[in-house]
């Protein structure tokens, strides 16, 4: 998808977590605004004497001590920027940061960079960030510029609702009722396209914030875009709103780098798959997109 207002791991030998001094086990930490038996995000141990051989955005970095990441910054669950604190949460925000662990940088060492959608393979190609993570859709015209690790999360289109609304229950529900996306997105033009519902019901405005908005206030009946973003603002609310589940696109987020770093992308693989085995990647879905109440299917990484 083209505008948008939305794994992981542990290398063997590399990130250690710990818990009370046992290497390999996890310490958690409740999720921000969560505590007693909320769900808990790993605390990431830095890996130390890492090197990837033939990568020039980790040498950059490593010669730097700090690793520059692109990212969002607005968008709830996924990266989201507080503007009180400055500081940054979210799914894809533990996902950069345990990559960034992995790689032998501290959070200390991490800079944050948030870019726009329509700059993100400018600013890899540029080397002005090491790698972006932030609902970044694998697909073939992007990989012909950049290439990706991952996925490290299976994202579809898919319907943000009111928790009581009992009238929808997917796309093929949605005639006549009003459906909210941004201005010009690939979501909205897929309704429009597979005529889901009426074009005067069709609603859109420049961020996803001001349609939530109009849903809580009943003058749209659902907002449509990739449900990893409708998770994170349904995180927000959960009594009052809910996400349907039934995605009707395939959306594969990706951490973008250089196109032709392999050293890079097979060493985030690594760290990727590996957190999808031990359970790392659950524990930072729960603590994050989780809070929404809607479950997530772990994802496959491409192989090359």
């Amino acid at each position: 998808m083209r505008i948008r207002t939305l794994a992981v791991g542990l290398l063997v030998g590399g990130l250690a977590l710990t818990a009370c001094g046992k290497e390999g086990t996890p310490t958690d930490k409740p999720a921000e605004g969560q505590s007693g038996n909320a769900a808990t995000l790993p605390e990431y141990v830095v890996a130390q004497n890492v090197d990837v051989a033939g990568s020039a955005a980790f040498a950059k970095a490593k010669g730097a001590k700090k690793i520059t990441i692109g990212v969002k910054d607005d968008q709830p669950g996924l990266g989201k920027k507080d503007a009180t604190t400055g500081q940054y949460s979210g799914f894809d925000i533990e996902i950069a940061r345990l990559v960034a662990a992995s790689l032998g940088f501290g959070k200390d060492q991490i800079e944050y960079k948030a870019i726009p959608s329509a700059n993100r393979e400018q600013a890899i190609t540029n080397g002005d960030v090491a790698y972006y993570t932030g609902t970044y859709t694998i697909n073939d015209k992007r990989k012909a510029q950049i290439s990706f690790a991952g996925p490290y999360f299976q994202a579809g289109q898919d319907l943000l609702i009111r928790a009581d609304d009992t009238s929808i229950t997917g796309k093929d529900t949605l005639k006549g009722k009003k459906v909210c996306s941004v201005t010009g997105s690939t979501p909205i033009q897929r309704v429009r396209e597979q005529k889901l519902t009426e074009d005067n019901n069709i609603v859109e405005f420049q961020g996803y914030s001001q349609c939530v908005d109009k849903l809580l206030t009943k003058d749209v009946d659902a907002v449509t875009t990739d449900d990893a973003i409708l998770k994170g603002f349904a995180s927000q609310q959960p009594k009052e709103l809910k996400v349907i589940g039934q995605p009707f696109s395939k959306e594969p987020y990706g951490i973008g780098l250089g196109h032709d770093d392999k050293a890079l992308r097979d060493k985030i693989n690594d760290t990727l798959q590996k957190a999808l085995d031990d359970g790392t990647w659950q524990k930072i879905y729960d603590a994050t997109l989780g809070k929404s109440g809607s479950p997530a299917t772990k994802p496959t990484l491409e192989k090359y």
